[in-house]
């Protein structure tokens, strides 16, 4: 299917992420200065490890956007609804896409499959916008979430559009250089400060604040969570490599080895498919402690 057609967003900001990278870099280095550690920056490995997925998710999207777009299209010709290109489907749509994007994120945090695709993100234990470029290598799991979209009658070229404004929008606030924004903006959209507590491992910050660009649907839905206590970065077992293929797939081979235990198919489908964290109920209870008979008395 002819793609030339449609604006290539993302392309050409590759230039500005690598020189935002770069800028930010020496400016956090100046802020840790001031502020000590209350700051994070960046390491050289992790954010070559950062660059290398979002080199990486660029080489598969040449493939998978178009296999996506044609999905799109043919959605879009089942239906007979027709929203046009106009400025009333362009509003419609930002709010529309905002909302696929709010469920799409919810969805991979809270199932482990869809989870194994997403945790690519959220495996650095540094906050920068280099993490912004630390995208999945296996897209394939967000496709049905914007499937929608066409049913409705948005053509397939608003559609791929609006996704890709929503991923430009979502890359500065992958920092800690930018403190609290003034109220009516945190209130109403996603900033670094609410993100922040989005990529924390911290118990408090523990699957909230999935929005895109407006934080509405969290305040909506009960994920919203404001960032109060310092972000701990990263995962609630972390990695310990920076190679990119380890980084992409782990959490498919975790799975894998999960689902192969003895146990019965519910088991292993919990594995799969329920929350990244849960557990087989015999399994997540500690075994009972034989209780201590009672030495005997003495004569």
């Amino acid at each position: 299917m002819d793609m030339s057609h449609i604006p290539d967003l993302i392309t050409p900001a590759i230039p500005v992420f690598v020189i935002t990278v770069i800028a930010e870099a020496l400016w956090v280095k100046k802020l840790r200065q001031e502020r000590g550690e209350s700051i994070k920056g960046h390491t050289w490995k992790d954010t070559l490890a950062s660059l290398s997925m979002g080199l990486g998710n660029v080489a598969v999207s040449v493939f998978w956007k178009g296999v996506a777009f044609a999905g799109y299209a043919a959605l879009y010709h089942l239906t007979p609804l027709r929203m046009g290109h106009g400025l009333v489907a362009w509003v419609l749509l930002f709010f529309l896409e905002d909302l696929c994007y709010y469920a799409f994120h919810r969805v991979h945090h809270e199932s482990r499959f869809f989870w194994a695709s997403h945790v690519v993100h959220h495996s650095s234990q540094h906050y920068n916008l280099s993490t912004a470029l630390r995208q999945t290598w296996t897209p394939m799991t967000g496709w049905v979430f914007w499937a929608p979209l066409a049913l409705l009658g948005f053509s397939p070229e608003l559609i791929v559009t609006q996704q890709a404004v929503s991923l430009l929008y979502q890359y500065w606030i992958h920092t800690e250089a930018i403190d609290r924004l003034p109220r009516p903006v945190e209130w109403l959209f996603n900033t670094p400060s609410h993100h922040r507590a989005h990529h924390a491992s911290n118990a408090a910050y523990i699957d909230v604040n999935y929005a895109g660009i407006l934080i509405i649907w969290d305040r909506l839905f009960g994920t919203f969570v404001p960032e109060t206590e310092r972000p701990i970065y990263g995962l609630t077992k972390n990695l310990t490599t920076h190679n990119p293929v380890r980084i992409a797939f782990h959490e498919f081979a975790a799975i894998a080895r999960d689902a192969a235990r003895p146990g019965p198919l519910s088991q292993r489908l919990g594995y799969i498919f329920r929350n990244p964290a849960w557990k087989p109920k015999e399994a997540s209870q500690p075994a009972e402690t034989p209780p201590v008979e009672a030495a005997p008395s003495a004569p």
